[in-house]
């Protein structure tokens, strides 16, 4: 299995540090975000790791190199402009290659994920061994977390595993997925596209399945959330509803 990290967004909350450094490689507790997830990756065996990059992406490329000291082999998706997260699955295709992969935002601190699990979440095959009809099968597979105090309202229901738009308890995306590449059959190299217009759509087909990650999970947006990561143990306060 291949892996992908988006790494091309601008970070506009997070000026005046990202105008001088990608948002990516801003450092929490003595490590760059994108190092966590790669080194996670890689103790997980998935070491062919795709970063997409816009704004100051040479820093990024120039940091982690081809990856060889963390173990993993690195290939770079260079966008002119951030094409969002469809978008830049599409034009990161032929890299990826057909196979399904698991896709995780550079900007989350996730420090205990264990990306061994996203292996075989994707089942082509029920229990008795016969093929899921295409329709029928999961299209794609995402981490769910409680909902943090800043989106309280969540993202997704889901019922027995299978993801809902309407319906409570909602979670929120936890910004880390295994896709079918198929998903993006529509979306052209270079074309702007979001992602959440496509998994509603999925989801509206019963083809999204889901679990709830009750881990450490933080989605640093703001200066703020980074300072209070970085802050001495003792007087940290709780980013997220329910986490530690």
């Amino acid at each position: 299995m291949k892996a992908m990290i988006f790494a091309a967004g601008r970070g506009e909350r997070m000026r005046p540090l990202t105008d001088s450094t990608p948002k990516p490689l801003l450092k929490v507790r003595g490590r760059p975000l994108i190092v966590w997830h790669i080194l996670n990756l890689v103790k997980a065996g998935i070491t062919e790791i795709v970063i997409n990059t816009a704004h100051l992406g040479e820093q990024i490329e120039a940091a982690l190199g081809d990856g060889s000291q963390f173990g993993a082999q690195l290939m770079y998706s260079r966008e002119e402009q951030a094409l969002e997260t469809a978008g830049g699955i599409a034009k990161a295709r032929h890299l990826l290659g057909e196979e399904p992969f698991v896709a995780v935002s550079g900007d989350i601190y996730i420090p205990y994920f264990d990306f061994e699990q996203v292996k075989d979440v994707l089942h082509d095959k029920d229990m008795w061994g016969n093929p899921y009809p295409a329709d029928k099968r999961d299209i794609c597979w995402l981490y769910m977390v409680p909902n943090p105090d800043w989106h309280a309202q969540g993202d997704f229901g889901m019922t027995m595993y299978t993801l809902t738009n309407e319906g409570s308890p909602k979670w929120t995306f936890g910004n880390i997925g295994v896709y079918r590449m198929e998903m993006f059959d529509r979306i052209q190299a270079g074309d702007y596209a979001k992602l959440g217009p496509l998994l509603r759509e999925y989801i509206d087909r019963k083809q999204v399945g889901g679990e709830v990650y009750e881990g450490e999970w933080h989605n640093v947006g703001t200066v703020t959330q980074l300072d209070v990561l970085n802050a001495p143990l003792a007087s940290r306060a709780p980013l997220t509803k329910g986490l530690q």
